[in-house]
């Protein structure tokens, strides 16, 4: 490759990097905003896991791990619940990774508001399963609680994940054809 390519292309994942950390700063700063009606019975979307389904589609499952506990630690840091959400953002990028999006769903919102549905709920559950093991709780103690929480949050996550998913979706796709420009 030469010089002025590799500038180019080093310049492209530097650019990246900087897109990447600018959109988890938006989404842990809309995390702490209360707009109004973005809210359903006291529930905010969960922006931080919809970035972590936008951006583990297509990455590998290893990619899909470390965002996940990466978006788990951020979480965790900016809303200051014990337990951890770790667990359950590494579990969310973990089977994000592995749906492999051109074989099992499209490139629609529908699909990726569907993918984020189940993502939360999976995600609820696990951070209710470690709440329960946290605090030595049983099961009827949490369970109505987690049901409100888990379809609340699924329902209001899932119908803002389009707004976050298009333009990061957008820019994955420009990124791609830019490396693939400057490669060949």
């Amino acid at each position: 490759m030469p010089y002025q390519s590799q500038t180019s292309f080093n310049l492209l994942k530097i650019l990246d990097i900087v897109f990447v950390v600018i959109s988890v700063a938006f989404c842990s700063l809309l995390m702490l905003l209360k707009i109004p009606g973005m809210e359903l019975l006291g529930t905010s979307p969960n922006w931080l896991l919809i970035w972590l389904v936008a951006w583990s589609l297509g990455k590998s499952v290893s990619q899909g791990a470390i965002a996940g506990l990466t978006i788990g630690w951020i979480y965790d840091g900016v809303m200051g619940v014990t337990p951890s959400h770790a667990f359950a953002f590494v579990t969310v990028g973990i089977i994000t990774s592995r749906l492999q999006k051109q074989k099992y769903i499209g490139e629609d919102f529908i699909s990726v508001a569907f993918i984020v549905f189940f993502m939360t709920v999976l995600a609820e559950g696990i951070f209710a399963w470690l709440y329960l093991r946290t605090y030595f709780l049983s099961i009827s103690q949490v369970w109505s609680q987690y049901q409100q929480v888990a379809i609340v949050s699924a329902i209001i996550t899932s119908l803002w994940s389009p707004i976050f998913y298009y333009p990061f979706n957008l820019w994955q796709k420009k990124f791609r054809q830019l490396q693939k420009k400057l490669i060949n």
